[in-house]
């Protein structure tokens, strides 16, 4: 059993607990330390954001087509990183564009460490719009509509704003049926019309077929309206069915 005496004198070897300016003076230290760290992070995410900057331009290049004669104008937003991203140290970022990304519309470049300690892959998001002259819609187009001269007229929008391509001449899209409802101020683009009916299901239609030296042309009634290019059917005199493509409002053309 230890004496009085020793326990007294280990008391007194004890390390004393830290005083409330100690703490202060730890709290105030991690205080100020900490937007020191944070500041150094944003410097080193900003340098990355403008690595993928000087990346966009040059990649750019080819990638947006003319509008007809008049070539489109690039206007290119770049994005910002996540900042409570925490990358390891890296002596080389290479920018990159992924595999099956396209600089048009919403995209991403990619950044890279290749030589550090770590390797990492992270990506910064862009968005590039192609301004250019289209035909936009004067007013309402209901759907199955033919479409007509009148219906639009030329103004700048963004190509790139959809997927779809646009129908920079009237010959695309004059004549054609819209695929459903329209809206003013909307730009044509390729989804938003189909070809009108060649003719009407029950026409009577010439069914033509040929081979070498030879061409042999019959009249049958039409199983459903025909889309030119696209394929139908036909009943014949005789009754038998038969498969072609609509060539024009009066003939369906069939292989033997």
């Amino acid at each position: 059993m230890p004496t009085p005496h020793l326990r007294v004198m280990r008391r007194l070897h004890a390390p004393p607990p830290p005083s409330a300016w100690a703490l202060a003076t730890l709290v105030l230290a991690a205080l100020f330390l900490w937007p020191v760290a944070s500041h150094a992070q944003t410097a080193e995410l900003g340098g990355l954001e403008q690595l993928a900057r000087d990346f966009v331009a040059p990649a750019m290049k080819g990638s947006i087509a003319p509008a007809g004669e008049a070539p489109l104008r690039p206007e290119v937003v770049v994005g910002t990183l996540d900042t409570r991203l925490r990358l390891a140290p890296c002596n080389k970022v290479e920018a990159h564009l992924p595999t099956g990304t396209r600089l048009w519309g919403r995209s991403r470049i990619g950044l890279r460490c290749v030589d550090g300690p770590t390797r990492w892959n992270v990506f910064v998001p862009v968005t590039v719009k192609a301004w250019g002259p289209a035909w936009v819609l004067r007013h309402p187009v209901a759907s199955g509509a033919t479409l007509s001269q009148d219906d639009a007229e030329m103004a700048e929008i963004d190509w790139a704003e959809q997927p779809a391509s646009v129908l920079a001449s009237p010959a695309l899209w004059v004549g054609r049926q819209a695929a459903y409802s329209l809206q003013p101020g909307q730009a044509l683009r390729q989804n938003m019309v189909r070809a009108a009916p060649a003719f009407a299901a029950g026409a009577m239609v010439k069914v033509s077929s040929a081979g070498t030296g030879f061409q042999v042309v019959v009249t049958g009634e039409a199983m459903a309206p025909g889309i030119e290019g696209q394929p139908t059917r036909v009943r014949l005199p005789g009754g038998k069915v038969v498969s072609g493509l609509v060539r024009d409002a009066q003939t369906v053309e069939i292989d033997l």
